[in-house]
């Protein structure tokens, strides 16, 4: 049976990982979402004292890190660091800055790479992240950029964070997803790159279920061509 695989990438707070679960559900695709696996080493790197500028360090690291990713009765994904659930926390400003900082590093997209090549070889599947085109996936059937403006993704990650209690100004949350959005595109290992065959997707004045549906509309016309 023909395996598809559908590449979602983007910059922070584009709403890749909410539509890419909406997408899935609706296909009835696995959803991977490759920024929880690098949350999920950040947090490794944290709960170790490991600092983010120490690549040497980081890059020994990476080598003993167990990853792993499973699904509840709910089909809820889950998302293992030696064999512990860390779900609920990976979504904390502290573990997003530090995987930010470290994605840069070789050895960790090496790791993390792999791992996700593998989930999909196997699977229909829907990865969302900054280089699943360009780099993880190139070979992905559908591939899809998905942004919108600075400001409007800014107040998505502030209602998001204000929603769950924690404290925080607009400006700085800003500030800080224009910074990621600097250092995604411009890192040396896998920058974040529109490859040239990827529809692009602007979220600025669409609601999630109005880009769901874009991306299930891709796929299924690509699956039609098969027919």
């Amino acid at each position: 049976m023909r395996i598809y695989n559908v590449a979602i990438d983007g910059p922070a707070g584009a709403g890749k990982s909410t539509i890419a679960k909406k997408a899935a559900a609706a296909l009835r695709f696995v959803y991977i979402d490759t920024g929880a696996m690098y949350r999920a080493m950040a947090i490794y790197f944290l709960d170790h004292g490991i600092d983010k500028d120490d690549e040497k360090k980081i890059s020994e690291a990476c080598k003993d890190i167990d990853i792993e990713i499973k699904y509840d009765a709910g089909n809820v994904q889950r998302v293992f660091l030696e064999r512990v659930d860390v779900t609920d926390r990976l979504r904390t400003q502290e573990v997003g800055d530090m995987a930010s900082a470290v994605s840069v590093y070789k050895d960790v997209r090496k790791n993390l790479v792999a791992l996700q090549r593998r989930l999909a070889e196997s699977q229909n599947v829907i990865m969302d992240g900054r280089d699943i085109a360009s780099v993880v996936l190139p070979n992905a059937e559908v591939k899809i950029y998905l942004t919108a403006g600075a400001k409007i993704r800014a107040q998505r990650r502030y209602d998001e964070l204000v929603a769950k209690g924690i404290e925080c100004s607009f400006d700085a949350v800003l500030h800080e997803i224009e910074e990621r959005d600097w250092r995604d595109m411009h890192r040396e290992n896998s920058p974040l790159v529109r490859v040239p065959e990827a529809t692009l997707i602007d979220s600025s004045d669409m609601t999630i279920d109005e880009v769901a549906q874009k991306v299930i509309d891709l796929v299924k016309e690509e699956m039609a061509k098969e027919v």
